[in-house]
């Protein structure tokens, strides 16, 4: 079973050798993972906290520690979340800060094949008495729909991969058929493949909808759904 709880005895070594599979994860990744990922492993180290499994820190602090700019924080911040590394625990409002909790049970998972090039004892901490078995390869999931690319760094490209981080079996039923048609102002517009699939989304998922892309870009303020 995986240890996937920083706290207790073992606290302290879980969190190094939670940010050393980090690191090894993003060395096995192309450079503009590894640039996610080593902004990740900054942030946390400097204002995660541990105990109470929070990260609360708002988008120009973020900006200030990374050297970026506030867009490319929203950028990043929804990659993050649509691996599933980051999970929102509090939408931010005015006057205060999203809260998100790290999701150390998926980061091991992801990270699971490079354990034992860290070495065995770190692969037996994090296993537990289990021994791990490389040579198996999971199945695939028939008909899965595959996660979003975040090559697209369109507004609707990073909505798509901050809806699918959040509910992967919604976005595959009502959002990844949705395909960006234009923008106009604050006005973006999508295509769906049909109009009862138009229908519903505006009826029943025009919020979350329309959430997501205002998370990665704050100028959207409408989001239409058309055939």
């Amino acid at each position: 079973m995986l240890a996937t709880k920083a706290a207790g005895r073992n606290a302290a070594a879980m969190k190094y050798d939670l940010l050393t599979v980090m690191g090894a994860y993003a060395l096995a990744q192309d450079k503009g993972r590894q640039r996610l990922v080593l902004r990740l492993m900054t942030l946390v180290t400097a204002r995660y906290n541990w105990a109470r499994d929070e990260l609360a820190v708002g988008q120009r602090e973020i900006a200030r520690l990374w050297l970026v700019d506030e867009r490319t924080v929203k950028r990043e911040m929804a990659k993050l979340r649509a691996m599933g590394w980051l999970k929102v625990k509090r939408q931010g409002a005015r006057g205060r800060v999203s809260e998100y909790s790290l999701a150390i049970e998926r980061i091991l998972e992801d990270s699971r094949t490079r354990w034992g090039d860290v070495g065995p004892d770190l692969e037996q901490r994090l296993s537990g008495s289990e021994p791990v078995d490389e040579k198996v390869v999971p199945l695939p999931v028939k008909g899965k729909i595959p996660a979003p690319n975040l090559a697209d760094e369109s507004e609707w490209g990073l909505a798509r991969a901050v809806l699918h981080g959040e509910d992967p079996a919604l976005y595959a039923a009502w959002f990844a058929a949705l395909e960006r048609r234009e923008r106009a102002g604050g006005r973006l517009v999508l295509v769906a493949p049909s109009r009862f699939h138009a229908s519903y989304v505006s009826g029943h998922l025009g919020a979350r909808l329309l959430s997501a892309c205002r998370a990665v870009d704050g100028g959207v303020d409408e989001v239409q759904v058309v055939t």
